[in-house]
């Protein structure tokens, strides 16, 4: 499975890593995935998703419905 957030589809990231001589070799910066259950009250179900911290706090303050509303704009 990728690592990529299903709820605002945040993946990994690459860039270097510098050291101090200046030499730079390839990295990865990898998303803080978790994975999650979150109770749909619409349709009376529990769903699991795999999101990042930053869209569960967000998923927290404005809740599901308003998130996906808000995402497909």
């Amino acid at each position: 499975m990728a690592r990529r957030c299903e709820l605002t589809g945040t993946g990994v990231l690459t860039g270097n890593n510098v050291s101090h001589a200046n030499n730079k070799t390839r990295r990865r910066f990898l998303p803080n995935l978790q994975k999650k259950r979150i109770w749909i009250a619409e349709e009376n179900r529990w769903i699991t998703v795999k999101a990042t911290a930053k869209a569960l706090k967000t998923l927290d303050k404005k809740g599901y419905k308003a998130m996906m509303k808000d995402l497909d704009n």
